[in-house]
C-alpha cells in the first residue's frame, strides 16, 4: 500500500488543482492516474481537436461568400488527410509534452492504467493499491449510444473514432441534432461529404432559444440534410461498403432511407463511473451513473470531491476549468466556496456559430413574470461592420430583468458569437449583475462588438418582440 498527501483521477482540469497543491506544499505526494493519454477529454477527443477541424471548415464556407464582396474565389481542392494530420500532430505535441512534465515532476507519481476504489480512500492500479484521504474524481465521460436495431452489426463512429479518419466519406448520416452533430455537420459538409444530420427532438440544437434553433436550421440545412423529429431505428450493411438507415418519423409514424458510406453516433455522452466503481468507496452517484456532489463540489464521502464531467453538471471545459478553482479553494485552502451556475456560457461552432448564456426567455418569464422581463435584439446587418460583412439575419438577444437592470440571459447566432458574448458573461458575474455597462460604455465603431451595444437601445416586451420576429425577420420558430 503506497500513501499519499494526493490522488487525482483524470489528467485535464484535475491539474489545476495538483498544481496549486504543489504550490502550498512543495513536500506534497500526489499520485496522478489516467486510463487515457494524458490532457483530458477536451484536448485528446474533444473540444481541441474538434476547433482545429473546424477552422478550416470555417474557411471554406468564407470562400465561397468571396463573390459578394467582388472578389472571385473558388476551393479547388481540400486535401482531407492533411487537415487531419495537423490536427492529429498538434494534438499529439500537446500530449507528449504533458506526459513528459507528469513523468519528471519530482512531487508526481504517473500511473497510466484503470483506477478503480477497493475500500474507501483505497484504489487499485494494475497490482498496486493506493490510499490518500484527499482523492479527486475528474473522470470524463464517454460517447453514449442509443438502442437501435443492428448497431451493433455495423461499424459506425463515435466523436472520439472520427478523429482517427484518414479518408473523407463521400457520404456520412449523423445521428443526433446537438451540438456534436452541428459542429461535424458543418466539419464534414465543408469537406465535401454529402451529409445527413438526424434529430429526434422536434428542433434542432433544442438547448438554444428557439428562434436561434430555427435560424440555425434554415442556415446548415444550405449545406446539407437535416431531419428534426426523426428517429433512426434500424442500421444495416447494404454489401456494397455502403450502410442503410431507417429513420422514422416521430409524429406521424412515416418511415425513410438513408444510405451512407460512413454513420456518426452523437447522441451525448455518459458517465464513466461504471469503471470507478464509486460504490465501493460509500460514494453516491444519481440514476445515472453521474456522481453526487454537494454546492462544494464534494461527494458524500468527506474530502473526496467530483467535478468536469464525472459530476454531470454542464460539460464543458471552462466549466471544470471552474469547478477546478471552487476545489481548490474548498480542497487545498480550506474555504467554504460554493459553486455558482447562475451564467455557464457555451457555444456551438457551426455555421452559423452560435453562443449562449444564462436564462432562456421562457426560463426568465416563468421565473420574473412577463410583465418583469424586457428582451434587447439587433441583427448583425444593422450595423456598419455586419453591414461590410454581408451578414444576413444573424442577430444577438439580450435578456433583463426590468425592476434591477440585472441581465438575465444572451443568445447570440452569427459570425464570433463565441467571443462577442463575453462582454455579456462578464457583467453576470458582477455582483450587480447590470446591463447598464454595456449601455452606457463605449463601444468602438464600426466593430461587431456594436451587435451587443445596439441590441439593448430600445427594449421591448416578449410580446413586442415576437411580433417583430415573426412579422420582419420570420424567425419565429416553426
Amino acid at each position: 500500500m503506497k500513501e499519499y498527501d494526493l490522488i487525482a483521477i483524470g489528467t485535464g482540469s484535475a491539474m489545476r488543482v495538483v498544481s496549486g497543491m504543489i504550490a502550498t506544499n512543495p513536500d506534497a505526494r500526489i499520485a496522478v492516474i489516467d486510463k487515457d493519454e494524458p490532457g483530458g477529454i477536451c484536448l485528446t477527443k474533444g473540444c481541441i481537436p474538434s476547433k482545429l477541424l473546424l477552422y478550416p471548415a470555417d474557411l471554406v464556407r468564407t470562400i465561397e461568400t468571396s463573390t459578394k464582396f467582388g472578389i472571385e474565389a473558388e476551393v479547388k481542392n481540400i486535401d482531407f488527410k492533411q487537415v487531419m494530420d495537423r490536427m492529429r500532430g498538434d494534438i499529439q505535441k500537446e500530449i507528449d509534452t504533458i506526459r513528459k512534465e507528469l513523468e519528471a515532476d519530482r512531487n508526481i507519481d504517473y500511473y497510466f492504467n484503470v483506477a478503480k476504489f477497493v475500500a474507501p480512500y483505497t484504489l487499485r492500479v494494475g497490482t498496486k493499491e493506493l490510499k490518500s484521504n484527499m482523492i479527486l474524481l475528474t473522470t470524463g465521460s464517454k460517447p453514449s449510444i442509443p438502442t437501435i436495431k443492428g448497431l451493433d452489426e455495423v461499424s459506425y463512429h463515435t466523436s472520439d473514432t472520427l478523429l482517427e479518419m484518414t479518408e473523407l466519406p463521400e457520404s456520412l448520416v449523423i445521428v443526433g441534432g446537438g451540438y456534436i452533430a452541428a459542429e461535424y455537420g458543418h466539419f464534414f459538409s465543408a469537406m465535401g461529404s454529402e451529409v445527413t444530420i438526424v434529430g429526434r427532438n422536434p428542433h434542432f440544437l433544442a438547448d438554444e432559444e428557439p428562434e436561434v434553433s430555427t435560424l440555425a436550421m434554415r442556415e446548415l440545412s444550405k449545406h446539407l440534410d437535416l431531419l428534426t423529429n426523426h428517429e433512426a431505428v434500424q442500421v444495416q450493411e447494404t454489401g456494397d461498403g455502403m450502410k442503410k438507415l431507417v429513420v422514422q418519423n416521430r409524429a406521424t409514424g412515416a418511415t425513410v432511407e438513408r444510405f451512407a458510406r460512413e454513420i456518426l453516433v452523437a447522441t451525448g455522452r455518459g458517465p464513466n463511473t461504471d469503471i470507478l466503481q464509486p460504490e465501493r468507496a460509500n460514494i453516491k452517484t444519481d440514476e445515472s451513473g453521474w456522481i453526487v456532489v454537494d454546492e462544494f463540489l464534494e461527494t458524500s464521502q468527506p474530502n473526496i470531491w467530483a467535478f468536469g464531467d464525472a459530476n454531470g453538471k454542464y460539460p464543458f471545459k471552462h466549466k471544470a476549468n471552474y469547478e477546478a478553482f471552487i476545489v481548490y479553494n474548498n480542497a487545498i485552502l480550506q474555504n467554504r466556496l460554493g459553486a455558482e451556475y447562475h451564467a455557464v456560457p457555451h457555444a456551438v461552432f457551426t455555421h452559423p456559430e452560435v453562443a449562449s448564456v444564462g436564462l432562456k426567455e421562457k426560463e426568465a418569464v416563468e421565473l420574473y413574470g412577463e410583465e418583469n422581463v424586457l428582451i434587447g435584439f439587433k441583427r448583425y446587418q444593422d450595423t456598419a461592420k455586419g453591414e461590410a460583412m454581408a451578414v444576413e439575419d444573424c442577430f444577438a438577444k439580450i435578456i433583463v430583468e426590468q425592476a434591477t437592470n440585472r441581465i438575465l440571459g444572451g443568445h447570440i447566432i452569427g459570425p464570433h458569437a463565441s467571443i462577442l458574448i463575453q462582454e455579456v458573461i462578464t457583467l453576470m458575474y458582477t455582483p450587480s449583475r447590470s446591463v447598464l455597462p454595456i449601455m452606457y460604455g463605449m463601444h468602438i465603431h464600426p466593430a461587431l462588438s456594436e451587435v451587443v451595444e445596439r441590441a439593448l437601445d430600445f427594449l421591448i416586451t416578449p410580446a413586442q418582440y415576437h411580433h417583430m420576429i415573426d412579422q420582419e425577420f420570420g424567425l419565429e420558430p416553426v
